[in-house]
């Protein structure tokens, strides 16, 4: 059986975000990139349709489609980060690259694509459950780009009972 490919619909700017895509992150790169063989409503003979890329080992294609279906919140890619460099690191490009950021560890890159750039500290609180993913949930609840330090006092507050 192949492999599935996410399918992710721009407008115009699919080898721009696969390039973008590749820089940012491991486990990423551009692949073939396929020509409209004529004119088509997202654009001209000889621009790009399609383009392959890997996104931290995700298989995708960037189609070229137009504006008729813009990204939604309703898809979004997770990030699970090691530590606050890491999670810098990705959501910083993220949004200084003419992206977004939005709430509890979530940003918004410049073509509409929704992420989730996520420390692994606050996954772990979040799967103990009672007390200590309260405490991590009602500090992430406080956040845009998540505070690896504020998740980790608030576990070692709930956990002392304080």
């Amino acid at each position: 059986m192949t492999q599935p490919t996410l399918c992710l619909w721009y407008d115009g700017t699919a080898e721009e975000a696969a390039r973008f895509y590749a820089e940012t992150f491991p486990d990423s790169s551009v692949g073939q990139i396929q020509r409209a063989p004529g004119d088509f409503p997202g654009g001209k003979k000889g621009d790009p349709l399609t383009v392959e890329f890997t996104v931290l080992g995700l298989q995708c294609m960037g189609l070229n489609g137009g504006p008729i279906f813009p990204h939604t919140e309703a898809f979004s890619i997770q990030v699970a980060t090691k530590d606050q460099e890491e999670t810098d690191r990705y959501w910083n490009a993220i949004v200084s690259n003419g992206g977004q950021e939005s709430e509890c560890g979530w940003c918004k890159d410049k073509w509409g694509l929704s992420w989730q750039i996520t420390p692994v500290q606050l996954t772990d609180a979040m799967r103990e459950g009672g007390a200590i993913a309260q405490a991590a949930f009602t500090a992430m609840m406080t956040m845009r780009k998540i505070d690896v330090a504020a998740i980790e006092a608030a576990v070692a507050e709930a956990r002392s009972g304080a």
